[in-house]
């Protein structure tokens, strides 16, 4: 018997073998998250919307309430606080919507959360004006 831990030797191995795969060392999420879509308005209201719940929250609340609970939780999550962000103005929301609902959670995530949330935003509503300024569109014309 020896004396590893055998989830030490496991972690172990797992490393070695990933250095093996090409171009691992180059691995970035943000790759990732540029290969991510944008989701249609007209799928998130069938979807996450009130298209069969006549009553219920739209998208663009239901968003705006996801970019509150991710800044509260800290903004930990870069991608999802992006991706959330790049939604919730697909769905409808302003920018003006998106940083206050950003800023009225340093009430209760404090100001250090507020404040991360809303360096990863701001590139993104930046990023978003510059394309409707320029009529150009990411996803492309299909």
């Amino acid at each position: 018997m020896t004396d590893k831990n055998p989830w030490e030797e496991m972690m172990r191995q797992a490393q070695e073998m990933a250095k093996t795969f090409p171009a691992m060392d180059a691995f970035s999420p943000k790759g990732f998250e540029s290969m991510m879509g944008l989701m249609p308005k007209d799928l998130m209201e069938t979807f996450f919307g009130n298209k069969y719940n006549p009553d219920g929250l739209d998208a663009k609340t239901r968003l705006l309430l996801t970019l509150a609970g991710l800044t509260m939780q800290g903004a930990q999550n870069d991608v999802a606080l992006r991706q959330t962000v790049r939604h919730a103005i697909e769905a409808g929301a302003h920018k003006q919507q998106i940083i206050e609902t950003i800023g009225q959670m340093a009430l209760f995530a404090g100001i250090p959360a507020m404040q991360r949330a809303t360096d990863l935003a701001q590139p993104v509503l930046d990023e978003m004006a510059a394309e409707a300024d320029t009529g150009t569109d990411k996803e492309g014309d299909a």
